[in-house]
């Protein structure tokens, strides 16, 4: 074998075993995905640790920049030694009604006369009563004038309902919607609970045909959802996968429900047959300006470019932030110094949130601290980068390309105070349509879309609002056939709590 054959062989095994651990590298992180722990927080002593026992990385870290002088955390405002009691929540809630059952003692019973009471011991429990159908009859009786024979009878007129000569009223209507979209109870589960446990059959295709009804009742609302998300110039905006049905093929094709919404405000689901930039044409109009907060996905910054300087995108640290914890086995020091100054941005969240700073004084810590931060770790990844120290197609490679990639809409946040660090909370409103899809499969046909886009919409923000979406549903579907458009805005989620003076969950929390 000559000189030139050996060194080609060397080289081959030194590309094989650098695929190899890029192989392995993957691997591994798709074990940790699927049976590892999913949740990405940090244990401070273990980074410590970590940090500490880290060599400083010369041109990467340089003077006065390492792990060493980064273990201060930011400043807490200071906080009582001892903090207050909690106050006990009540065993039972107090809200619940209550039935009350009396027993008498035997010998009282043999002859009371014989007794004074001196007192009681009252114990309660908490118990549960079934839901049931019941036959709602409505009667109008007919009159005629006792001395006018002739004269026409009168009877006083139907209510206004849903849909004429149907057997549906709004409370089993809501019921449905809500088993469905709240619940993650598929039609032909509740086809089977109400004809096993209740003896009421109800075919899906009929419930299929009423759940359809009650989107197209509730589309009005839903437009004025989105009217009020889109006139604050401020979204964040995720999409996810739902398969669908493709008629007269027996096959399922790949749908996607864009969801957009402002922080602790609606939010909006839309459903679109594809993934492609175009679909944000029909999300965000041409009359919108402002910012649009998102992942690293390329149809957005395609999207963002075609309206020209109309729309800002501004990026999601949770994003750059996972890949940088997914590369943590490959070499866990650097990843471990990265994810440090993270924590230090997300601290500084976390202050702004409990003292409830407003827009400008966000802007102004962010400005004096968090871009501080930025800039370190700007100038961290460059060096990284230009080290070549990490392969390209390795996590903490690929973890480096993705973050400087998005480091323009990564500093977007630190101007602007109405914006958040992340895309969480929008990532948090399409997990209950993941739970969904795991029961219901896929979504019956691509019109179908539309219609469970609208009913997600409402439940969402229900829930959002804290408010209980059954009697919501139940009320809104039994006024709405008597309303007018102009009425609308009157029972949207938002409104409807805000009369009823409910604090949404999110602002509670």
């Amino acid at each position: 074998m000559s000189d030139a054959e050996a060194v080609l062989l060397l080289e081959e095994l030194k590309r094989l075993k650098q695929e190899n651990e890029l192989l392995r590298q993957k691997l591994d992180a798709l074990a940790r995905r699927i049976f590892g722990v999913k949740s990405e927080q940090l244990d401070k002593n273990q980074l410590l640790l970590l940090l500490q026992e880290a060599e400083t990385p010369g041109p990467v870290l340089g003077k006065g920049s390492g792990p060493e002088a980064e273990l201060a955390e930011p400043p807490r405002p200071n906080k009582a030694s001892s903090s207050k009691p909690r106050d006990r929540k009540p065993r039972l809630p107090e809200h619940l009604p209550v039935v009350e059952e009396v027993i008498e003692p035997e010998p009282f019973k043999a002859a009371p006369q014989e007794w004074r009471r001196i007192g009681e011991e009252v114990s309660e429990r908490l118990d549960y009563e079934p839901a049931k159908f019941l036959r709602r009859r409505t009667v109008r009786p007919k009159y005629v004038k006792r001395h006018e024979i002739d004269a026409v009878p009168v009877i006083a007129p139907l209510p206004n309902s849903l849909l004429e000569r149907s057997v549906v009223t709004p409370g089993l209507l809501a019921q449905i919607i809500v088993s469905k979209y709240c619940d993650h109870m598929p039609l032909y589960r509740q086809e089977s609970i109400y004809w096993s446990r209740h003896e009421v059959w109800l075919p899906r295709q009929t419930m299929a045909e009423w759940v359809g009804l009650a989107a197209d009742w509730l589309k009005p609302i839903y437009r004025q959802i989105r009217e009020e998300v889109l006139e604050g110039g401020y979204v964040q905006i995720d999409e996810t996968p739902i398969r669908y049905l493709e008629p007269g093929h027996g096959k399922t094709k790949l749908g996607y429900l864009w969801t957009y919404g402002t922080p602790k405000e609606d939010v909006v689901f839309h459903w679109e047959t594809s993934r492609a930039a175009a679909c944000l044409e029909n999300i965000l109009p041409v009359e919108f300006r402002g910012v649009a907060q998102c992942d690293g996905y390329q149809a957005y910054r395609s999207f963002a470019r075609s309206r020209d300087d109309a729309i800002v995108l501004a990026g999601c640290m949770a994003h750059v932030r996972r890949k940088f914890f997914e590369a943590q086995e490959q070499a866990p020091k650097v990843p471990g110094w990265i994810l440090w100054q993270m924590r230090n941005l997300y601290t500084i969240e976390s202050q702004l949130r409990e003292t409830r700073a407003g827009p400008n004084l966000r802007a102004a810590i962010r400005g004096s601290q968090s871009r501080m931060i930025m800039n370190r770790l700007h100038h961290t990844l460059i060096a990284l980068k230009t080290s070549r120290r990490f392969l390209p197609r390795s996590l903490m490679g690929a973890a480096i390309d993705y973050a400087l990639s998005q480091w323009s809409t990564l500093l977007v946040y630190l101007d602007d105070g109405r914006l958040e660090i992340d895309n969480n909370l929008i990532e948090n409103a399409i997990r209950p349509t993941a739970v969904g899809r795991k029961n219901w499969l896929f979504i019956g046909q691509a019109e179908a879309g539309e219609r469970s886009a609208i009913l997600y919409t409402i439940i969402e923000n229900c829930r959002r609002r804290g408010l209980d979406p059954f009697s919501y549903l139940k009320e809104v579907f039994t006024r709405l056939p008597s309303m007018t458009n102009w009425q609308v805005k009157d029972i949207t989620p938002k409104a409807w709590a805000r009369r009823q003076c409910i604090v949404p969950l999110q602002a509670a929390a």
